[in-house]
């Protein structure tokens, strides 16, 4: 089964395969697989065409995979532009939500370490 251009995988339970899409986690999986009445244990395999059918049409109305990414880049982009505080932070690579940056800030950072070492060079041996 695929959805826009993802292939849901066969073995996995609908509410886990849909995850798989860009954009769709398990909230928004457990409640359009409620709404079109379709149990959440369910396997892709499983599925009738208009169950298939009727859950790519209602997926596909979400902003999903390329055109989410788009979004998500272009608000970042329009930050950047206004010069906004967190614009600055998305330049700078920081945190942009508030977290503590003296420690706890290595994954946005790339696990850089800024601090100075003692100063003393390590005696060679000979």
């Amino acid at each position: 089964m695929r959805i826009a251009g993802i292939t849901i995988p066969e073995e996995k339970r609908l509410e886990i395969g849909l995850t798989s899409i860009y954009g769709v986690g398990r909230p928004r999986a457990q409640s359009t697989l409620e709404g079109l009445g379709i149990d959440f244990g369910k396997r892709p395999k499983d599925l009738t065409t208009k169950e298939e059918n009727s859950l790519r049409e209602i997926i596909e109305k979400f902003a999903i995979e390329g055109e989410l990414r788009r979004q998500i880049s272009s608000n970042v982009r329009r930050l950047k532009d206004i010069k906004a505080y967190r614009g600055v932070r998305h330049t700078k690579k920081l945190p942009t939500r508030g977290q503590r940056t003296k420690t706890n800030s290595r994954t946005i950072r790339g696990n850089v370490r800024k601090t100075m070492t003692s100063g003393r060079r390590k005696l060679e041996k000979t």
